[in-house]
């Protein structure tokens, strides 16, 4: 096949939405259809046994929630499609945004009886700032929850959607007969028997047909046919151009646990859902279709397989063709670089690739290279941008536990700061080791695996920190920042590259110090947004 048609066939898409309300699910869901795995495992069941192929580490087996990106990828029907299931907890956020940077389009999943919930609303409005295509899933019609308009309606105004549905339900939770699919014509009829992989479709191509009275009862038929021509007055008809434009968004209904609804979603994300698309960079826009291989580094992850301390470094392809054992160029350490063994994910399984055309991901064996953000390329400099690292919210010092383990700590501690699971900052003042992070529940994750991968302990002590903030001196040599340098040194720390930051104990100490030293500029996000926005 030529390289055109192999990126023609491939899709990449991210599944986002709040915790809980079945992003994992809808993976594996996603993941049978494809034949990638034989049954799947609903995240929090005890009636099926197996875990869920896309929660790899232990601590997200426990407690049923996903805390870092998976990549799966399977094939159907003729098109490459790579999931990227991200976390919808809070605490880990971040690596949801910098998943985002790889992903061409985005398929947003609603709990029908909560809807719109705080973290879908900010990671629509990421998706929306950079104009990626969503599709819409509202999830668990098998229960009661709000009425299909009203949730049409909360999705438009709270997430700022314009929405064209694309299958209507036919009742819901105890009354739920079933979908009536507009994008292809037909009911699918629910039967509640998650056992059966694929239900039947009836074809019917007028509401007014009879047999849908006999399929559903005549007053759950009247309800569709009139709900039906209430939707085609309120909603616009799809177009697939406004949606590849993000200003359009079509919704579908289903049951991602029942494998109902799930078909529906899929064929139609194949038809109209966008190929890889051109990348900005710093220097210009990058198309795939060009014979120069590139891409970047969205996510590195560190000890995949516990047996083995392997780093691996995930990149998204962005244009030409990544080839194994090739030598490509690392941009910012200026070196060429040469992979063996290059892998392509499939949840717990990696297969090694020889080749690899641009839309897919493949995951890098790093000894230590990386960095969030790098390029890779065949020669020519290009930065990608829009990777952020923001201020954390959260600031504890860290503690050795183990004086014996002092070596595993620190190493430990470096490679999960390079992996973005929270940033390192250590005092000026004293040497002092402060970790930030997005949430409180990453301290138990950095804690556990600590001890599980690299076999040390830590304790935190609090620390009353408001904001961390990179420190930016109009003239380095100015009295005014000697005189800042000297008044603030118990508040002054470095991050892992060496910047400058301030730790503000309180809003007004960074009001106060903003008016006393006009000349020493603070910044909420780090080093690169600053050089990426020049």
């Amino acid at each position: 096949m030529s390289v055109a048609k192999e990126i023609a066939r491939r899709r990449t898409f991210g599944i986002v939405s709040h915790p809980d309300a079945g992003k994992t699910t809808l993976t594996e869901k996603l993941l049978l259809f494809g034949g990638a795995i034989q049954e799947a495992g609903a995240v929090k069941s005890n009636k099926i046994k197996k875990g869920a192929t896309s929660d790899f580490m232990e601590i997200e087996r426990q407690r049923g929630i996903s805390v870092a990106t998976s990549v799966l990828a399977f094939e159907y029907e003729g098109v490459k499609i790579n999931i990227l299931d991200t976390p919808g907890h809070k605490d880990f956020a971040e690596d949801t945004f910098r998943t985002l940077t790889a992903v061409d389009s985005v398929i947003v999943v609603i709990d029908v009886a909560k809807g719109v919930e705080e973290q879908t609303e900010k990671l629509v409005e990421v998706c929306r700032m950079r104009n990626i295509p969503i599709i819409v899933f509202v999830n668990k019609m098998d229960r009661e929850g709000k009425d299909a308009f009203d949730l049409l309606d909360e999705i438009e105004q709270k997430l700022h959607l314009k929405v064209a549905p694309l299958s209507f339900p036919i009742g819901m939770g105890y009354d739920f007969k079933g979908i009536y699919n507009m994008w292809e014509h037909n009911v699918n009829l629910f039967s509640g028997d998650s056992r059966k992989n694929i239900e039947e479709t009836v074809e019917i191509k007028d509401l007014s047909d009879k047999k849908l009275d006999e399929l559903v009862g005549t007053t759950s038929a009247d309800n569709l046919r009139e709900e039906i021509e209430l939707v085609s007055g309120v909603y616009p008809p799809f177009d697939r151009e406004l949606y590849l434009q993000g200003k359009q968004q079509p919704v579908f209904f289903g049951s991602a646990l029942n494998n109902f609804g799930v078909r529906e979603l899929l064929d139609c994300f194949i038809s109209i859902a966008p190929a890889p698309r051109p990348k900005q960079s710093e220097e210009r826009l990058v198309r795939p279709e060009e014979k120069n291989f590139s891409g970047f580094v969205f996510k590195i992850h560190a000890n995949m397989d516990p047996k083995h301390r392997d780093r691996l470094a995930f990149i998204k392809i962005v244009s030409g063709v990544f080839e194994r054992n090739t030598p490509y160029l690392h941009v910012r350490n200026k070196k060429k670089l040469k992979f063996s063994s290059p892998n392509a994910f499939f949840a717990e399984r990696k297969e090694i690739v020889d080749i690899s055309y641009p839309g897919d991901i493949v995951g890098l064996h790093d000894t230590g290279n990386f960095k969030i953000g790098d390029t890779l390329t065949s020669g020519e400099e290009i930065h990608y941008k829009g990777i952020p690292a923001f201020s954390p919210e959260h600031f504890r010092y860290i503690n050795n536990a183990d004086p014996m383990k002092s070596k595993q700590l620190s190493k430990g501690i470096d490679q999960l700061m390079d992996e973005g699971v929270a940033q390192l900052f250590t005092l000026e003042l004293n040497g002092r080791q402060v970790i930030g992070t997005v949430g409180a529940l990453q301290y138990e994750v950095i804690q556990y695996r600590l001890e599980h991968e690299y076999g040390a302990k830590c304790t935190y002590e609090p620390l009353s920190v408001h904001k961390a903030c990179w420190v930016d001196p109009e003239n380095p040599k100015s009295e005014e920042f000697k005189e800042f340098l000297r008044v603030k040194q118990r508040y002054m720390a470095k991050d892992k590259r060496g910047q400058l930051v301030f730790l503000a104990d309180s809003p007004f100490t960074l009001q106060m110090t903003q008016q006393k030293y006009p000349s020493v500029k603070m910044h909420y996000v780090s080093e690169f947004e600053r050089q990426a926005k020049k």
